[in-house]
């Protein structure tokens, strides 16, 4: 089997890749949503995948690896890996799990962090009323994220929040950096307990929180929240979009709370986990597939930090419904730190109706169970997705 075209078309917002074989096989791999212009960066590496066999993905995968890089530059890579992964397993006519060793779990927990709605606003009784309302979604989530401080609008909601003044930045995940006050401090852990009212012990909470903290005001509120008994606190330091893993400066918040830290959605490849990992510098990793350089490399990353006692909790809030199935497919095989991935959605709501595979309902009590279709398992209809098209890509299921 040779590799004859690579394609990508944006539907939506996200850039889908379709790599079409010489037998007929195609395999798709999906881009965040708020990644559309990645298109031409994809397309780059058409030349160098022409020929190839897609079912020797980790030959191929040398080819272009070590032209990606720190999100959003190795989604391109990742999503070309997880097409790969695609075709490999329907040539095989295996589900991608089986490829990776095989499913050690039938369900995948999930937890929430895409199934958002506008607040009205930030005090401690909108965030409680937000959790009431995720309690209440059907997919009864076990866990859910919310995001508070830097990674939230509170920043310049609330009067008086830090030291600083919050920028307005034209690109997705500004970052803002700053001495928070003792007012700002004191608030963000009033909406924690408001929240934490509200779930009890019934639904666990993680903290989506930066990146921008100081350290001493990170450890400052991973002690003041130790009584709530947190999922984590996340990107405190780095994370998003940015471009290093300043794995020294977690380690020493880590050490300085029992709160779980955790980082590591915007890192791309199993290197730059190496010294969050070997140092135990975060209890918690979270890579994305869809920019980590694919879901072989997050299942070395969870198998590695597995070995150092490091727990597992894939990012994905914006990897859409072709993300949601290769996380399904990883997250099978994953060792016994695995916590739960981050559900990602279909938006706009009209995803739903082009692809075809998942279960219905998909999320049952917090679980998904695992399919055994080949491949990623699920399924874009031409047809169907046809009127989402962008003229410039009217030949994409050609």
């Amino acid at each position: 089997m040779k590799i004859v075209d690579l394609k990508c078309a944006v539907i939506g917002k996200n850039p889908i890749v379709r790599i079409v074989t010489d037998q007929g096989l195609s395999g798709y791999g999906e881009v965040e949503s708020y990644k559309p212009y990645l298109k031409p960066h994809i397309l780059h590496f058409r030349d160098a995948l022409i020929g190839e066999d897609p079912t020797l993905v980790e030959r191929t995968m040398t080819r272009i690896r070590q032209r990606g890089a720190f999100k959003p530059w190795g989604a391109a890579v990742s999503a070309i890996e997880m097409a790969l992964w695609d075709v490999a397993g329907k040539a095989a006519g295996l589900p991608v799990h089986r490829l990776l060793g095989g499913k050690v779990r039938d369900h995948v927990r999930v937890y929430n962090g895409s199934l958002r709605v506008p607040m009205a606003g930030y005090e401690p009784e909108h965030y409680a009323a937000d959790a009431k309302r995720q309690m209440a979604l059907p997919e009864g989530f076990t866990m859910i994220k919310q995001g508070i401080g830097f990674h939230s609008p509170m920043k310049r909601e609330v009067p008086g929040f830090y030291y600083g003044n919050p920028g307005q930045s034209v690109f997705h995940g500004a970052m803002d950096s700053g001495l928070i006050t003792e007012r700002g401090l004191k608030h963000m852990v009033d909406c924690v307990a408001a929240m934490k009212e509200v779930l009890g012990d019934r639904v666990a909470l993680a903290l989506d929180c930066g990146p921008g903290w100081t350290v001493p005001d990170a450890i400052r509120f991973a002690r003041a929240v130790e009584p709530y008994n947190l999922l984590w606190l996340e990107d405190l330091i780095t994370g998003d979009y940015v471009p290093y893993v300043n794995a020294d400066v977690y380690r020493e918040v880590t050490r300085a709370t029992s709160t779980p830290i955790h980082t590591g959605e915007q890192i791309y490849l199993r290197q730059n986990f190496k010294a969050l990992i070997e140092g135990h510098a975060v209890n918690v990793v979270g890579p994305d597939p869809c920019d980590v350089g694919g879901i072989a490399e997050l299942k070395w990353i969870a198998e590695y930090a597995h070995l150092h006692g490091i727990l597992m909790a894939p990012h994905g809030t914006g990897n859409g419904l072709l993300g949601l199935a290769a996380l399904v497919q990883v997250s099978a095989t994953l060792p016994n730190n695995f916590i739960a991935f981050e559900y990602p959605s279909g938006n706009p709501s009209w995803w739903y109706d082009i692809v075809d595979g998942l279960p219905d309902p998909i999320v049952r009590d917090g679980l998904i169970e695992v399919w055994d279709r080949p491949g990623m398992g699920v399924e874009i209809d031409p047809e169907r997705a046809r009127p989402y098209l962008t003229d410039e890509d009217r030949a994409f299921f050609d």
